[in-house]
């Protein structure tokens, strides 16, 4: 008896690569074709899996769209931690929020068209992905009051969550994917203005 008879030999892609290989070929097919046109037989035709094969990884189109627009959402909020990440004050911190996230909306709007398509069908639908990344940018809203109101920039009479909910608000037509498309031309003057007048909102 050898060392290796009792190791299960490797038969094929693992669930891992086979996932990785979906959401790639899927993210291609969306991005020419659109995600509300493309069905899953399109993607396994693409991949080389029977549609029953993908559909032990993921049970529906959306699911597989869920990945994708995770994955997007969390590279906006990378870009915006990182612009934010050095702000010398919570004024500063919520100039560079509003900013960089009419940017990267836009951004992914102009240079991604169809991937776009996604984020505006999952804002429309309330899908998971969407509605973590709200609680999370109504979480770092908060975070920046706080900061702010420690620091005696902002004032500290209205309710902490009232204010953090009425200043994404005021963001939403900017940030959401379904209303951005909508606002693109205004969408950098407005991230200027608007942050101005949250911020005189917010006075002591």
């Amino acid at each position: 008896m050898t060392k290796d008879m009792n190791t299960t030999p490797s038969r094929g892609p693992t669930d891992h690569n086979v996932r990785d290989q979906v959401v790639e070929a899927a993210t291609e097919h969306f991005s020419h074709f659109g995600y509300e046109k493309t069905t899953v037989s399109d993607l396994a035709k693409a991949i080389g899996f029977s549609k029953a094969y993908i559909y032990k990884f993921f049970d529906s189109k959306q699911a597989i769209g869920e990945v994708i627009c995770a994955n997007r959402l969390a590279m906006i909020m990378d870009i915006v931690n990182a612009a934010i990440a050095d702000a010398p004050t919570a004024s500063e911190k919520i100039r560079r929020l509003l900013k960089t996230l009419t940017e990267a909306g836009s951004d992914l709007f102009f240079c991604d068209r169809k991937l776009y398509d996604i984020a505006a069908v999952a804002a429309r639908d309330n899908w998971p992905s969407v509605m973590a990344y709200k609680q999370h940018l109504r979480q770092l809203i908060e975070t920046i009051l706080v900061e702010g109101r420690q620091a005696g920039e902002f004032e500290r009479k209205t309710p902490l969550d009232e204010a953090a909910h009425a200043i994404y608000l005021v963001m939403l037509p900017y940030i959401s994917p379904v209303e951005l498309q909508y606002n693109l031309e205004t969408a950098p003057t407005a991230a200027v203005l608007l942050a101005s007048l949250i911020l005189r909102s917010l006075s002591p």
